[in-house]
């Protein structure tokens, strides 16, 4: 017996699709007269949203952010129950889909029609097949019924292009059915020209950053974990941070982990220190590093202002930066995260380059600001003291997208 059916929005990521969104929302309402439609015009240069709504649909205006957060603001703006994900230059009929009993139906296309030589699909499959058991025809289609279960269990999505392979993979590991029902669809393809490479390229790099490590940032948006890459120089904190990213607790500060007991941020407390320890052979050096991957912590809860910290303290004491500024470029874009893994081994970093380059003196004067600075953490926020103070708050929000 079908399930009782759950009132239906349709979302529509669209970018520079005048011409094209506006018959598409048309037959859309058409064939779901009783849905709402909603298209998330991802920074779009012409009158997609003009367009769209002319037809009925409720526009909203994006900052280009990408596909999967394009997707992820729409759905926060959509009423509860079940959804259609649509591309916004489709042509067919959906019905079949919604009327699906799978919690994730997808739209498989009956005819391919142009396209490039398969790697894409072949590393989704591939990606969904590892992280899932799940084997998928129509790894990228973003013809998309979801029960309201479904959407509870992907939303938000990942970021990119990468965000209908990782939708498949939580439905699957949230124990959802997950379906494919061919349909005679059809759609803008790409094709084998430089344009095409050049979308493919972006579709295998947003698949690869959406299958790993995912997190929630402040605005509640996904994003992949890439401070592990930290590791290439500091692998061991790098990877007691990435510890923390991935099994990490409610709790915040030094008082909250230690009242939580054993938990991945109390581990964190003491074996950065023993490392530092270990590494520099003395006291002060334990604590410039624990200390250290602390304060750039403390820092991260804003796009790029950690590293941007980091950058500046790097500069002068020498430590390496050309990772940091390519992780930069994507922590500021809100396309990536550095987590803990990240934030705590740059800090570290400083911690053990400093070692090196301060005095006994300046060693235990650089322990008594950065111990200062994790004490005023605990009692106020750092963030908002940075975003209240002249020249800083400038410095801060440099580069950063607006809200």
């Amino acid at each position: 017996m079908s399930r009782p059916r759950e009132p239906l929005t349709i979302l529509i990521a669209a970018r520079d699709e005048e011409g094209q969104v506006g018959r598409t929302v048309r037959r859309l309402r058409e064939a779901f007269p009783d849905a709402a439609v909603i298209v998330a015009d991802d920074g779009s240069r012409d009158r997609t949203a003009s367009e769209a709504e002319a037809e009925g649909a409720v526009a909203l205006r994006l900052p280009r952010r990408g596909k999967g957060q394009a997707l992820s603001e729409a759905e926060g703006a959509a009423s509860p129950g079940r959804l259609l994900l649509c591309d916004a230059d489709l042509e067919g009929d959906l019905a079949p889909l919604v009327d699906h009993d799978a919690d994730l139906a997808v739209a498989a296309f009956a005819e391919r029609r142009g396209g490039g030589f398969g790697l894409a699909k072949a590393v989704a499959r591939t990606l969904i097949r590892a992280r899932s058991a799940l084997d998928a025809r129509e790894p990228l289609s973003g013809q998309r019924a979801l029960s309201a279960r479904a959407r509870d269990a992907v939303f938000p999505l990942a970021p990119g292009f990468g965000c209908e392979t990782r939708m498949t993979i939580d439905a699957a590991r949230a124990g959802l059915t997950v379906s494919e029902v061919e349909l005679p669809l059809g759609h803008r393809s790409t094709n084998r020209d430089v344009r095409g490479f050049v979308h493919r390229g972006r579709q295998l790099h947003d698949l690869l950053l959406a299958c790993g490590p995912l997190a929630l940032n402040f605005r509640g948006l996904r994003l992949p974990l890439l401070g592990w890459t930290v590791g290439l120089h500091e692998p061991i904190v790098a990877a007691i941070g990435l510890a923390d990213d991935l099994w990490t607790g409610p709790e915040r500060g030094f008082r909250a982990h230690l009242r939580g007991g054993a938990t991945t941020g109390v581990l964190k407390l003491v074996a950065v220190p023993l490392y530092g320890l270990v590494r520099t052979r003395s006291v002060s050096g334990a604590l410039l590093v624990g200390l250290g991957a602390n304060a750039v912590n403390q820092l991260d809860t804003r796009p790029g202002r950690a590293l941007k910290a980091y950058l500046v303290a790097a500069t002068v004491l020498r430590g390496p930066r050309r990772l940091a500024v390519l992780l930069l470029s994507y922590d500021l874009r809100e396309m990536a995260m550095l987590g803990d893994a990240g934030s705590n081994a740059l800090g570290a970093l400083l911690g053990l380059n400093s070692v090196g380059r301060l005095t006994e003196r300046g060693r235990w004067l650089a322990i008594g600001a950065l111990a200062g600075l994790t004490l005023l953490g605990e009692k106020r926020s750092l963030g908002a003291l940075i975003e209240r103070t002249p020249g800083l708050a400038q410095l801060d929000a440099l580069g950063r997208r607006p809200s």
